[in-house]
């Protein structure tokens, strides 16, 4: 028979109290610091502090021109390349202990992916020719 009385009850508030008093800390410490820092810190606003600096490259013309929509397309599928090697690597280790099923899965899969990347080809994401 096991006694129950002796194992420590985990689910009360006090066993939160550590988290709780380290939030509050963070909280307080970046509070106190950025008070400090607006108090104590200079307050000299002159047009050469207020222009925007990249770099010493004199700033020139609008930040809100059009960008060609293909630099995000290429961004997302380099995202879902990412993340379907991901997926392999689970499988990759645990293909034995996977068997038949792992395999059928896994082949289904690269089916739905394949598919998702035979849509992209024909819709002309990747074709950068205009």
């Amino acid at each position: 028979m096991i006694n129950l009385a002796i194992q420590p009850d985990l689910d009360t508030t006090s066993s939160y109290l550590p988290i709780g008093l380290q939030i509050i800390f963070a909280v307080g410490l970046i509070a106190t610091l950025m008070g400090a820092t607006h108090l104590l810190g200079p307050k000299r606003k002159t047009a050469d502090k207020l222009q925007n600096f990249s770099s010493g490259i004199e700033s020139h013309g609008q930040a809100r021109q059009p960008m060609a929509i293909k630099y995000f397309l290429t961004a997302i599928l380099f995202v879902l390349f990412d993340v379907e090697v991901i997926f392999f690597y689970p499988y990759a280790v645990n293909f034995k202990d996977l068997g038949w099923a792992g395999f059928w899965a896994v082949l289904m899969f690269v089916g739905f992916f394949l598919c998702g990347f035979i849509y992209i080809i024909r819709r002309g994401a990747l074709q950068w020719e205009e």
